[in-house]
C-alpha cells in the first residue's frame, strides 16, 4: 500500500503538469478566463496595467510604387514575308544572296515570258479589230436611221443596226480588257521587294521553274526592330500605348523605344499577354531574335509596404492584416498584394495613414483593446 501512494502522486504531478503546459488555452476557458488577457498579464512589464494584450504596431504612410515594369522578351523583325510567283515559269535573273540589303522595288525574280508577248500582241490586234467593227456598226447606223426619217428604210432596220452597234461596242470593251489581262500577266513576270528589308535565304535560282504560289525570296525588316514580352494579368493595365520604354540585350547594348502594341487577347497556355516595344534600328545591328531585359514605364500605383511577417488570415479566409485605431482597438482590414519587394509586399486597400500591428497580430482578435508599443514610423 506504501508503494502504491508515491506512484499515484506521481502520475497526478504529470497529469496536471500536461494540463498546464499543453492544455492552458482549454484550462483557462473552463475557468472562464481569456487566454489574450491571461498572456498580457504575464507579459506585461512591472507598473504596467495588466489585461491588456502587448503588440507591436508599426504606422505605414501610403506612397508611391516604383513606376516601371520589368518584363523579359526577345527582339523581333518588324516586318517579314514571304515573297511568292502569282504566275507560272522559268526564272531567268541572278539570285541575289541572302543577308543582303535591299530597298523597295528591288527585282527579285524574274520570269520567262514564254508566248506572253506573242498573246499581248494578239490582244492588242483585238482592239483594232474591234475598233474598226464599231466604226462600220455606227456608219450604218447613221445611214438606216436618216433612210428610215425618209421613209425609205423600214424600222426594223433600225434596231438591227442599234443591236450591231451595241453588239461592236460590247467587242471593243472586251477586246481591251484582254489587253488589260496581257499587261498584267506580263507585269507578273518581275517579282519585285515590297518593302526595305533583308533577305532571309536567297532568292529562286536561275533556271528554276516557279509555280503559281511558288517561293521566291523571304524579307524581313529590322529597321525598325520588336523587343516582345510578355506582361502578367496584375501588370497589363498598368501599361499603355506610347509609353517610354528600355531594354537591355544579350550582348550588353541598351535600346530605347516606345509601346506600339499591347495584346487585347491572353495567351491561353500562361494568360499573359504580348507587348511589343518599337526600336529604331538603323545600322540593323539588332539581331532578330535576341534576348532581351525591358524596362517599361508604367502608370503609377499607389499602396503600402508592408512585413511580409504581418500579413494574416481571418476566419473568413481572406487576405489582410491587423490594425489598431485611435482607441488602440485591433480591427482587420483586407489587402491586396500588388506586388513583392525586398522588404516585404506593397499592398493596397488600407487608409492612406494605417497602424498595422506587426508583433502579436496572430494572438488577438477584433474588438479588443491591447497595450500598444509602437515601432518608429515608416
Amino acid at each position: 500500500m506504501m508503494r502504491i501512494v508515491p506512484l499515484m502522486t506521481a502520475t497526478l504531478v504529470l497529469v496536471v503538469l500536461y494540463l498546464l503546459v499543453m492544455e492552458r488555452q482549454m484550462l483557462l476557458a473552463w475557468a472562464g478566463v481569456d487566454p489574450a488577457q491571461a498572456q498580457a498579464v504575464e507579459t506585461a512589464p512591472e507598473g504596467a496595467a495588466p489585461g491588456l494584450f502587448a503588440v507591436v504596431v508599426a504606422r505605414l504612410e501610403e506612397r508611391d510604387l516604383e513606376s516601371a515594369i520589368v518584363l523579359r522578351g526577345r527582339t523581333a523583325s518588324s516586318r517579314s514575308v514571304e515573297v511568292r510567283a502569282e504566275t507560272s515559269g522559268t526564272v531567268v535573273s541572278e539570285p541575289l544572296l541572302r543577308g543582303s540589303v535591299i530597298t523597295q522595288g528591288t527585282v527579285m525574280c524574274e520570269i520567262d515570258a514564254g508566248t506572253r508577248a506573242a498573246r499581248l500582241t494578239e490582244a492588242e490586234a483585238r482592239v483594232i479589230e474591234a475598233q474598226a467593227r464599231l466604226s462600220e456598226a455606227e456608219i450604218n447606223l447613221t445611214t438606216t436611221t436618216r433612210l428610215s426619217e425618209g421613209g425609205y428604210s423600214a424600222q426594223n432596220r433600225v434596231s438591227s443596226a442599234e443591236a450591231a452597234f451595241e453588239a461592236a461596242r460590247a467587242g471593243v470593251e472586251a477586246a481591251q480588257a484582254g489587253v488589260a489581262a496581257a499587261l498584267a500577266e506580263m507585269e507578273r513576270l518581275t517579282i519585285r521587294a515590297p518593302f526595305d528589308g533583308v533577305l532571309e535565304v536567297n532568292t529562286a535560282e536561275v533556271g528554276s521553274l516557279l509555280a503559281t504560289g511558288g517561293l521566291c525570296a523571304t524579307i524581313i525588316q529590322l529597321d525598325p526592330i520588336l523587343v516582345v514580352g510578355f506582361a502578367a494579368e496584375t501588370q497589363i493595365d498598368r501599361l499603355a500605348v506610347g509609353a517610354m520604354a528600355g531594354a537591355r540585350l544579350s550582348n550588353g547594348e541598351e535600346v530605347i523605344g516606345q509601346v506600339t502594341f499591347l495584346s487585347r487577347s491572353s495567351d491561353p497556355a500562361t494568360r499573359t499577354f504580348r507587348v511589343e516595344i518599337t526600336v529604331p534600328n538603323p545600322d540593323l545591328t539588332i539581331r532578330d531574335g535576341m534576348s532581351a531585359d525591358m524596362l517599361i514605364a508604367a502608370t503609377a500605383t499607389r499602396g503600402h509596404l508592408v512585413p511580409g511577417s504581418a500579413l494574416t488570415i481571418n476566419n473568413d479566409g481572406a487576405l489582410g492584416l491587423r490594425l489598431v485605431d485611435d482607441e488602440n482597438r485591433t480591427f482587420f482590414a483586407p489587402v491586396t498584394v500588388l506586388r513583392d519587394a525586398p522588404q516585404g509586399f506593397w499592398v493596397s486597400g488600407l487608409p492612406a495613414q494605417a497602424d498595422v500591428i506587426v508583433v502579436g497580430q496572430e494572438y488577438v482578435t477584433d474588438g479588443i483593446e491591447v497595450r500598444v508599443t509602437r515601432r518608429g514610423e515608416d
